[in-house]
């Protein structure tokens, strides 16, 4: 049998620093789950993820859409989650040279679900869809909830894609108010030829949902 792996799964340092943020909620959802990492933390946690394969991983991972939440409105605490970042990572051809690319869709081995934004380059669909699950994840989430964001800009024709600053902008935009920012260390990815001009960091921001 073919081990499933997945190409983005959380950094372990970045677990502690969403353990911190989180402290006193509960219920905590991550609609964009992939092989279920949210549910080392602490917390009552669920995980929602688009391909059956990358769900069947975790116990507390349900199959789902995160623009299409099976939940009541105000029934989590928290959401803690890492979209995708809209970079080279949703290449879905192979590779002219013969090496293997690190995307979602060879990782995972075949065709994405059509909704999955593991095959969305940055740009106007990917907009589209994370401004339905935003839309979402503040509908499941109680007054006062937390949602953490974590999210790391890539490099295109060698300059940085801030589209970790569109996000931002569309959560307040959506009624979630910026609490904080950290940014958190992490082991980058160095494949390809933008690998040297990548940051070593990640951002991590906690806004409030106020209605």
């Amino acid at each position: 049998m073919k081990k499933i792996k997945h190409p983005a799964k959380y950094t372990d340092s970045l677990l502690p620093v969403f353990e911190e943020l989180l402290k006193g909620c509960t219920k905590v959802l991550d609609p964009f789950a992939g092989t279920g990492k949210i549910h080392s933390l602490p917390f009552e946690t669920i995980g929602v993820e688009i391909e059956k394969e990358w769900a069947e991983m975790h116990e507390k991972t349900i199959i789902g859409d995160a623009t299409d939440l099976q939940f009541a409105n105000y029934e989590f605490d928290a959401v803690c989650t890492s979209p995708t970042y809209g970079n080279r990572m949703a290449d879905c051809h192979e590779a002219k040279d013969g090496s293997t690319r690190n995307t979602y869709t060879h990782t995972l081995g075949k065709v994405l679900n059509k909704n999955n934004t593991g095959k969305m380059q940055w740009g106007k669909k990917y907009k589209e869809l994370h401004i339905k699950a935003w839309n979402e994840c503040f509908r499941v989430l109680k007054e006062d909830g937390v949602f953490i964001l974590n999210f790391k800009n890539h490099i295109r024709k060698g300059k940085e894609v801030d589209v970790f600053s569109w996000h931002v902008k569309t959560l307040i935009e959506l009624g979630f108010s910026l609490d904080l920012v950290k940014q958190v260390e992490t082991n980058g990815n160095g494949f390809g030829q933008n690998g040297k001009l990548r940051t070593s960091f990640e951002f991590v921001a906690r806004f409030i949902k106020r209605t």
